[in-house]
């Protein structure tokens, strides 16, 4: 795993909306230097980095270098304790064709 990825993940998952400005935006600077395509391997791990809203659009960022990747980075669907933006990448797998949806347990 490369270096860049390696500093966003050991500072864990994206902080809220509440957070200080400087956070949000050293985690956007680290966003930034993260060279595209990421790998399955970095993909799969940064899946885990979201946070518990959209961190001022900065989730979406998140989710863009994700799909870098090769997808899907997901083989089955999130399940029910999974955070709102694995769910979200799930569903843009399917509507991409690249997963067919499963049935909801």
């Amino acid at each position: 795993m490369r270096p860049g990825v390696q500093a966003f993940l050991a500072d864990g998952p994206l902080p809220d909306e509440d957070a200080e400005s400087e956070e949000i935006d050293r985690r956007v600077a680290q966003l930034d230097e993260i060279t595209r395509p990421v790998t399955g391997e970095e993909a799969r791990a940064l899946a885990d980095c979201f946070g518990p809203d959209d961190c001022y659009g900065v989730a979406w960022t998140l989710l863009h270098l994700i799909e870098t990747g090769p997808n899907p980075v997901f083989g089955v669907r999130p399940g029910p304790d999974a955070g709102e933006w694995q769910h979200r990448l799930w569903q843009r797998c399917v509507n991409g064709g690249l997963v067919a949806d499963e049935p909801s347990r």
